[in-house]
């Protein structure tokens, strides 16, 4: 039987702070620079982390179909490298970041105030469940393998109801193929408490019940494992300056957990599922070109942005 916790609120935060309210310098040492801690995206065989999570961002970014002006609310914002390149690159008129996580959110603050357009993005320290308003684009990236079975119908019922009308949704999130099954309990209780990767059929009649209609379904295969591998490499390289944060129990831990978590997706059935979701049938293209088309415009902007910078 799959052990279905209910996450509310303070449960949420209490998960959410076991992981990633850890020393801020411990994701410096293994994350890429903009410190993405979800799946990168190799669009090309030799694609090193940075260029993975760049792309990763470009990829998200083109299925939103983000335009000059849009609302955009993250759901599970991280350190913010997402919600900035929204912005930054992508254009998106007004960003709204949540998290549960208050290391996350000082140094999201941080960076976009660094940027310089605190007046265009915001990042809050709340759960999803207590957003107001209504966004254009809503974007979640590694956060619903927190919210848990039983929490499945609210999660889709109110990103329903804060995406407008013509809106588009797109939720990025570990899963698997296979049938439904509890999560690791090691995982659990080490890593990630509260968590579980959905099927597609367990998440499926919670977007039919919300009112949501699927546009788009992209798998993505192998990439977390390359990811994870790279992460498990720069891990190894700085294990001594992790274990000076820590000790060498929790060396030992993660060393465990990157690998096990590689092997997953390498040889068992988890992936990442990148579900686009709307609420009308007709806001996205008829075919699926638009998504290399607005990369390639992205891009541009990527090395305009880029050249600013160096100037």
């Amino acid at each position: 039987m799959i052990r279905r916790n209910e996450n509310d609120a303070s449960r949420s935060k209490r998960n959410v702070a076991h992981h990633y309210d850890l020393d801020g310098r411990l994701y410096s040492l293994f994350l890429d620079s903009d410190k993405q801690y979800s799946c990168a995206y190799f669009d090309h065989p030799d694609a090193s982390l940075e260029e993975a999570q760049l792309a990763k961002k470009r990829h998200i970014a083109a299925k939103l179909l983000v335009d000059e002006g849009h609302s955009v609310l993250d759901i599970g914002s991280g350190w913010g490298g997402l919600g900035l390149y929204l912005a930054q690159v992508a254009e998106a008129g007004s960003v709204r970041g949540v998290t549960l996580s208050e290391e996350q959110l000082d140094v999201s603050r941080k960076r976009a105030a660094a940027a310089g357009i605190l007046n265009r993005v915001r990042f809050e320290l709340e759960d999803y469940r207590s957003t107001a308003g209504t966004f254009d684009r809503i974007v979640s990236v590694g956060m619903f393998e927190h919210v848990g079975v039983p929490s499945y119908d609210d999660y889709f019922r109110t990103c329903r109801k804060l995406l407008k009308e013509d809106g588009v949704m797109l939720l990025h999130t570990i899963g698997r193929t296979g049938a439904p099954s509890p999560t690791n309990p090691w995982i659990t209780k080490y890593i990630f408490p509260g968590g579980h990767l959905p099927t597609l059929s367990e998440m499926m009649p919670s977007i039919e019940r919300a009112g949501l209609v699927v546009t788009d379904i992209e798998i993505l295969h192998l990439h977390y494992a390359y990811t994870l591998q790279a992460w498990r490499k720069r891990f190894i390289a700085h294990r001594e300056e992790v274990k000076r944060l820590y000790d060498e129990s929790f060396c030992r831990m993660w060393e465990c957990y990157l690998a096990m978590s590689e092997s997953a997706f390498r040889w068992q059935d988890a992936v990442v599922f990148q579900v686009q979701l709307a609420r009308r049938n007709d806001v996205v293209p008829l075919t699926r070109d638009y998504i290399a088309e607005r990369e390639a415009i992205l891009r541009q902007a990527e090395e305009s942005l880029e050249m600013k910078r160096s100037a």
